[in-house]
């Protein structure tokens, strides 16, 4: 898809302020220079989210103390704000902004008939500012055909700027707000809220939105980016219609920091990409809502590693030994969907190398690698589980399989030639000494941080601990083992060396490796 889009300028990236954190004019100047600070072009107020708001006070305050430009929304509850007087009122509030140099107005389509009264106040007060004209759509996003109605209804009202938000049940729904762009003869801003909506503001650039809206640090908005991300990892200014989209698969997806490694290491490199996170209910949905080559690959989380495989039209054959995916590519010249495995490799050589650091390379000889005749206790059957599986089977390592699903367990264990037991043993299994653990559960990711696999007291007998979580980077698991004399390796060490491989794939070139270990280790 690419727009084609008349309306060319550099994206302007708009701070929301609109709960009641600020419930005083003075607090939300305050918030105006937090936003300016974070990188924000604009902010959004909301004056009916001030408490006893009393206009010409302040309106007087916010307006002639306003470090960046200023949209002003006093939002009615029939339109899903908090204001309930009287409407009269509510327009003089809106006419008083105007004589105060505000630079945006935003008036409700509902509310479209004041239009020629805010025309001539702008008029006589010799104001520049501008009218948008927004519509908030209840429920589920309507078919492309009510949204293209809502558009020109909105565009024959004549205002300078038309806005519409809807609110995204699933991530499909996202591309009748893209399309819209095609159809606009005026600067449109168009997006869904909710966590499932978070793509259509991260690639309103490429599709020609007049704004991206952006959250405050310490007051995230479900759906919109944090300010500090879009200016940090997403780089906005950058993505245009040539822009190749990729983004993490995933349910959940708020605790991927694949766009803080993939966005920056794009750029190092001159890449016109841009990495985003998408919440996926449904991978066959998904895949046939999304045929474009705009949208170029994909990395695949939890929990559809293995599922996603029955939607790829070619798999590498070590990803379809595995039978998980972790990395999706459109073919560019077929388009055809190829999946591969870049955990395996990135979990097995970082437990090598840390194992060769610290002196342990005992392994066999002629297999030539330090885990080759350990015990390898494998927690976990999922994705990440049988790359960590079949890896540690090339190397020659024993391997001893838990799951909660014990026929899953029982699989992975006959397909790698290994032990399979039921789960509720784990706590009571002694391993030998200088075995391997490796934890390829969510066992001890945020939020859950206080959870560890094991018993404690087994911990003592590994000689290794690794841990597939990365978010946070130390888990609890990992500082047990360390206090219990193991070797610690981190998730993020897999998920660095899997980025890596990923990056390749997706870009055709070689990744900045040094680049973005340094990102990992500053940033996460």
């Amino acid at each position: 898809m690419g727009s084609n889009q008349v309306w060319k300028h550099s994206v302007m990236v708009c701070a929301a302020i609109t709960t009641h954190q600020y419930v005083s004019a003075e607090q939300i100047v305050n918030g105006m220079h937090q936003a300016k600070a974070e990188g924000a072009d604009i902010v959004e107020l909301r004056l009916d989210c001030i408490t006893n708001f009393h206009s010409h006070h302040d309106l007087k305050i916010i307006l002639q103390n306003k470090p960046l430009p200023v949209l002003i929304v006093n939002r009615p509850k029939w339109e899903g704000g908090l204001y309930e007087g009287d409407e009269n009122k509510r327009l003089e509030a809106l006419q008083l902004a105007v004589e105060l140099s505000a630079d945006f107005i935003d008036v409700e389509l509902k509310a479209a008939s004041c239009l020629p009264t805010l025309v001539e106040h702008m008029r006589n007060h010799n104001s520049h500012g501008k009218i948008i004209v927004s519509c908030y759509v209840d429920g589920t996003t309507p078919p492309h055909e009510v949204l293209l109605q809502l558009v020109e209804l909105m565009q024959a009202t004549g205002a300078d700027i038309i806005k519409l938000v809807t609110l995204a049940a699933d991530i499909t729904e996202i591309k009748r707000i893209f399309s819209l762009f095609l159809y606009c003869q005026v600067p449109l801003i168009a997006y869904s809220v909710g966590e499932r909506g978070l793509i259509s503001q991260l690639l309103s650039p490429k599709f020609g939105g007049f704004f991206v809206y952006g959250s405050l640090a310490g007051n995230p908005i479900p759906g919109l980016p944090s300010l500090d991300s879009i200016q940090e990892a997403y780089k906005l200014e950058h993505v245009n219609a040539d822009t190749k989209v990729f983004g993490l698969i995933s349910k959940p997806v708020s605790h991927s920091r694949g766009p803080i490694l993939h966005n920056p290491s794009f750029k190092d490199v001159n890449y016109n990409g841009i990495y985003v996170p998408m919440f996926v209910d449904d991978l066959k949905k998904f895949f046939s809502t999304y045929p474009s080559p705009d949208f170029s690959g994909f990395s695949v989380g939890i929990p559809y590693k293995e599922e996603v495989l029955r939607f790829c039209d070619e798999v590498h054959p070590l990803a379809q030994s595995i039978g998980a995916v972790n990395t999706i590519i459109r073919r560019p010249r077929d388009g055809k969907l190829v999946g591969y495995n870049t955990d395996c490799e990135a979990a097995i050589t970082a437990i090598e190398d840390a194992l060769i650091e610290h002196g342990c390379n005992d392994g066999e000889a002629s297999l030539g690698s330090p885990l080759a005749g350990r015990l390898f206790v494998l927690v976990g059957a999922g994705g990440a589980g049988k790359a960590l599986a079949f890896g540690a089977k090339s190397r020659g390592a024993r391997l001893v399989i838990f799951d909660i699903d014990f026929d899953r367990a029982k699989s992975l264990a006959c397909a790698v030639f290994g032990e399979a037991q039921p789960f509720k043993e784990l706590v009571n299994f002694q391993p030998e000494k200088g075995a391997i653990l490796a934890n390829a559960t969510p066992v001890g990711m945020h939020p859950n941080t206080d959870r560890i696999p094991v018993a404690e007291a087994t911990l003592e007998d590994y000689r290794l601990v690794f841990d597939a979580v990365y978010t946070p980077r130390r888990t609890r698991l990992l500082n047990e083992a360390d206090a219990a004399g193991a070797i610690t390796v981190a998730g993020v060490e897999m998920f660095l060396r899997q980025a890596i491989g990923q990056f390749n794939l997706f870009t055709g070139l070689e990744a900045p490796e040094e680049f973005m270990r340094e990102i990992v280790l500053s940033k996460f």
